[in-house]
């Protein structure tokens, strides 16, 4: 059994305003208008015919991933990380679940936030890379340079041009050493994607990283089923180190061996790759949505609401959502990082979720937000149910716009449709359920002296929140 492993545990703080940590890269669509990074993964496994594949995530995130992954009618077993510790971890429990599947198992270990369009060049080169892990070889696809890139890690093989022996894993380089690689022949970009057997890799993280070993296996012989997802002991993985497969054991192990990927590849760090990713214009601008443009030339623009307006500019990156704008140079697109710092330490929640929240349940909008109200825009998928709950510090007011609403307020239970409303006092023990067969759309107005996420006393809850 081939089994893909998609690792989805990262945010993207540098396609920030768009990437969010409760709302990250893999799953937005990016390049692809109609599907987003994870699924484009996702489904690039697939056409490779590989068996249903193993996500590694957050906890913040499973509910937006398996989401995104029945959309496009994939089944997954969806492996939750208690914490974030990097790839060496996270693809050791993936191995330790797919031993528990096939003793032979093969990974395919995929991170869900790359594109590639040439299925056949990737089908290929798997093809060379599932041949030498049966062989016991850890497998790394070295993408073939196409210019100096300093913003990439390379890997330098024995020989040129053919499924090779790694001699070394290098650092990213500056300009001058790149142009040197890139001469030379025989090194390549670290794509981050590897092929491996369960076993085989396994045996060397015993070997080389007994820390990291010992956690991840207590912690998944302590797994148990949590609805859709799996859940692995948090203290024993709270144990494991923290770091990266390339440097806990592909930059240690005499198995290493990089196979020639000659296709197309981009890992999308920054807007620029973006940029020289899509289609340009006659001034060479890359547009999206409502943009309007005057002798502007190499601009990456992107606005989700708002119109954006972009006069005598050149070669910037301009992303514009409804709560923030990003005008940045495209070659210091990188440096958008520096910003989402800046919102941490500043206790801002910008960099943390957009103006729109999605839950498991559907999602809600915030319309405005004053001293002592709160007014949303809320969606609830048929058949799907809020927690049973109750606030100290606010009272609710809801208007149905769409569908139709089973609304619980203490013993009573009552059925609201489009163009009524109902009141929930402070402190009223209350539940909203859409029993239809559309979208349940209202509008809620909140009042109170503190009107925080965390007002929110669960008492029962079908997605196992607290």
């Amino acid at each position: 059994m081939v089994i893909p492993v998609l690792l989805a545990g990262g945010v993207g703080s540098r396609l920030w305003p768009l990437s969010r940590e409760l709302y990250p890269k893999q799953c937005i669509n990016l390049f692809d208008p109609t599907k987003s990074l994870i699924q484009q993964t996702a489904e690039r496994a697939q056409t490779a015919k590989l068996a249903e594949p193993i996500v590694v995530c957050n906890d913040e995130h499973r509910f937006l991933i398996a989401q995104q992954l029945a959309e496009a009618d994939i089944k997954a077993d969806i492996i939750l990380e208690p914490s974030g510790k990097n790839t060496a971890p996270a693809i050791a429990l993936a191995a330790f679940r797919a031993l528990a599947l096939d003793p032979e198992a093969v990974l395919v270990v995929l991170p869900a936030d790359h594109v590639i369009k040439d299925q056949a060049q990737f089908n290929a080169a798997l093809k060379q890379a599932v041949s030498e892990a049966k062989k016991g070889k850890l497998v790394t696809f070295g993408v073939k340079p196409a210019y100096a890139e300093t913003g990439y890690g390379y890997i330098q093989a024995e020989q040129q041009g053919c499924v090779s022996a790694v001699r070394a894993f290098k650092e990213k380089p500056d300009a001058a050493t790149a142009e040197q690689y890139l001469a030379a022949g025989n090194y390549y970009w670290n794509s981050g994607m590897f092929v491996f057997s369960a076993q085989s890799y396994l045996s060397e993280l015993q070997s080389l990283q007994a820390d990291i070993f010992n956690a991840t296996e207590q912690a998944y012989k302590e797994h148990n089923i949590d609805l859709d997802f799996i859940r692995v002991g948090a203290e024993a993985f709270a144990q494991s180190p923290a770091d990266s497969i390339d440097y806990a054991i592909m930059e240690k192990t005499d198995k290493a061996v990089v196979v020639p990927y000659h296709g197309d590849w981009n890992d999308i760090g920054a807007w620029a790759a973006l940029y020289d990713l899509n289609e340009k214009d006659d001034n060479g601008n890359v547009l999206f949505g409502d943009v309007l443009t005057h002798e502007a030339s190499g601009n990456y623009i992107r606005s989700e609401n708002q119109l954006i307006a972009a006069v005598g500019v050149e070669n910037l990156a301009v992303i514009a959502t409804k709560d923030a704008v990003a005008i940045v140079p495209r070659e210091r697109a990188q440096d958008v990082k520096h910003i989402v710092q800046q919102l941490k330490d500043a206790g801002r929640t910008e960099h943390e979720i957009h103006t729109k929240v999605h839950r498991p349940w559907g999602s809600y909008e915030t319309i405005n937000l004053g001293n002592r109200y709160h007014v949303k825009n809320i969606m609830v998928k048929p058949g799907e149910k809020l927690s049973v709950q109750k606030h100290h510090h606010r009272a609710e007011h809801w208007i149905v716009v769409s569908g139709t609403a089973s609304v619980t307020i203490d013993d009573s239970v009552q059925m609201v449709t489009e163009n009524q409303s109902v009141y929930i006092p402070l402190g009223a023990v209350h539940a909203l359920e859409n029993p239809g067969k559309i979208p349940l759309e209202l509008i809620e107005v909140q009042t109170g002296a503190y009107l925080g996420e965390d007002d929110i006393i669960r008492l029962t809850d079908r997605y196992g929140r607290v």
